[in-house]
């Protein structure tokens, strides 16, 4: 049976699409075999099994990598598979991570870990065993540090990986910086929160943490600078560096900060202080009982993991796939731990309850649009989203309890214009514009707004809009249809296990060069704008975004500045959803 996950997303429990038109699942094709050891992820574009490769001593141990070679050309180290904590399984489930300060002996640093447990197809490497990081470097003596990029990744906080064959290093290494990307815990093992001290929540962000923590110990042996980091992540990635400007955990550990396609403010003013509900429902999926925390909790402890992560379908309410959101950080209330958030977001940003850093805030055109397909190309589902508005809009769009009946109310009259869905086009740009402003567009825009009147710090506002020869979204013939959510990825990362590495000879390789320029600039100096030794970027000057001249860089076809993003879609969930800016 094919799960259709989200664009959040995900590696895929299968290959196959019904649907007419196909969104493109993180993972699938062309997946490692499974090996007793950790595989070898053979089709990764320049890895090179050698058993003399690189080594780095840092205060910690020793470790042995591998070589790479950029899509220019350019080798560089590879290190991967490397424990930053201790592994989170036996007792430590549903802990804290034990941050590992020493290692014995030669680390084996040559092969990719596992990703964290969630459904994935037959062979995916995938164990309980995954709080790793991968370390790329051009060089690990220099004399002068390097500009570090920390990457946190996609997946909606129950999906996807840090693992090289979906976050590849073979554009970002073309430039002077060494790249860190990261696993963390995902759905229940990662973010369980029943409200009370069996389970205060947060471990996923607290995995996040401690991956910080080891850069700041370590990165120096890899050619990085510890004082220069730029933490960076999209949708469920970006939800996280914006937390983590406000977490008083996290003090210190990093210097710049891009976030891309999600906030953690929006609709919902106040954050959650517990997800009891989704406890509760992982009990009943592993046939558990739900009494109290403390039977849910013994019991979900003997499950095997691998029955925690493929749980995920039966989570969602309506259709493969919403909500979109279902785990994600919590308010955590004090029971002597260590707290990763105390203060709600929205108050923190507002009584300036942060340390804030340069900040890159952006989204794409077309975000979610792709989510109508599935609903309008299901008779049933169509059926049902019409006949039960009142109770599936709220599901699909994530809206509060507060001001419910009217929102469902506005938002037909807004977007659909008062009319029944039906399987044309009309319909499906409407439903996706709907998907993609309530699940990303609107709480991006309220980020960019607030960001820009109580951060310390400057703020940069982009809309990503370039169409090219690949999307997570594409129709019947392969041909992408929009900029959807995660495609400024592609032009980032290589993602071999669906799509082609983009030569220096495509005419889409100056996309590459923008985006990869853009980061650069920022994380060496805290502001994007083109230097001498970055004339991909021509003669932009990319203004920050004030209250009163909301100027963002749109990223098509050229590089131009506009003003006030998609504002005219926006105003009617500030009416919806009022605060004082």
């Amino acid at each position: 049976m094919l799960v259709a996950f989200l664009s959040v997303c995900v590696l895929c429990v299968s290959c196959a699409h019904t649907h007419e038109h196909k969104h493109v699942h993180h993972g699938g094709q062309r997946q490692a075999q499974a090996h007793d050891s950790v595989p070898v992820i053979a089709d990764v574009p320049g890895y090179v099994v050698d058993p003399s490769g690189p080594l780095t001593r840092s205060v910690s141990g020793q470790f042995r990598g591998s070589w790479m070679e950029t899509r220019r050309g350019r080798r560089f180290q590879a290190y991967r598979g490397i424990r930053y904590a201790e592994p989170p399984v036996g007792p430590l489930r549903f802990q804290p991570p034990k941050l590992k300060l020493e290692y014995s002996g030669e680390v084996d640093a040559s092969q990719e870990g596992p990703a964290c447990p969630l459904p994935a197809p037959p062979g995916y490497y995938v164990d309980e065993d995954c709080l790793t990081l991968n370390v790329y470097t051009p060089v690990n003596n220099s004399t002068s540090p390097l500009p570090v990029i920390f990457y946190i990744h996609p997946g909606g906080f129950y999906a996807f990986t840090g693992r090289s064959d979906v976050a590849g290093p073979h554009y970002l290494l073309d430039r002077d910086v060494v790249l860190v990307t990261i696993n963390y815990r995902l759905g229940s093992l990662g973010f369980m929160s029943t409200g009370d001290a069996y389970a205060p929540g947060n471990n996923g962000m607290k995995d996040q943490v401690a991956a910080l923590k080891w850069v700041q110990r370590n990165i120096g042996s890899f050619g990085g600078d510890p004082n220069l980091v730029t933490i960076t992540g999209c949708s469920a990635g970006s939800i996280s560096v914006v937390l983590h400007m406000i977490s008083p955990m996290t003090k210190g550990l990093f210097h710049r900060g891009i976030a891309m396609s999600a906030s953690p403010v929006g609709k919902e003013l106040v954050q959650p202080t517990h997800q009891r509900h989704l406890a509760i429902r992982q009990a009943e999926i592993l046939n558990c009982p739900t009494d109290n925390s403390s039977i849910i909790f013994d019991c979900l402890m003997t499950k095997p993991w691998k029955e925690l992560g493929d749980s995920l379908p039966k989570f969602w309410e309506f259709g493969d796939g919403d909500p979109v959101g279902l785990w994600g950080p919590v308010l955590e209330p004090d029971f002597g731990q260590e707290r990763y958030l105390t203060v709600n977001p929205l108050d923190a940003i507002k009584q300036g309850k942060m340390h804030t850093v340069p900040l890159i805030i952006s989204q794409t055109t077309d975000e979610f649009f792709w989510k109508a397909f599935p609903v309008l190309q299901n008779e049933t589902l169509l059926k049902k989203m019409n006949d039960e508005w009142e109770k599936i809009a709220p599901i699909s769009f994530m809206l509060p309890k507060e001001n419910r009946s009217v929102a469902v109310k506005r938002l037909k009259e807004f977007y659909l214009k008062g009319k029944k869905l039906a399987n044309d086009k009309e319909s499906a740009k409407a439903l996706g514009r709907l998907y993609g402003d309530s699940v990303v567009g609107f709480g991006v825009y309220r980020m960019a707004n607030l960001m820009s009147r109580y951060s310390k710090h400057p703020v940069w506002y982009y809309e990503f809009a370039y169409i090219g020869n690949n999307s997570h979204y594409e129709d019947p013939n392969g041909k992408p249809q929009g900029a959807a959510h995660h495609d400024d990825l592609l032009y980032l990362f290589t993602m071999s296990y669906r799509y082609p590495t983009i030569p220096p000879n495509s005419p889409h390789s100056h996309v590459v060069d923008e985006m990869t320029a853009i980061w650069y600039n920022f994380a060496r100096y805290g502001d994007p704008n083109p230097r001498k030794d970055t004339p991909e970027l021509g003669n932009l000057s990319w203004p920050v975004i004030k209250p009163d001249v909301r100027s963002y860089l749109h990223l098509g076809d050229q590089l131009s500045i506009r003003q006030n993003m998609f504002e005219d879609r926006f105003k009617v969930w500030d009416e919806l959803y009022p605060i004082q800016y």
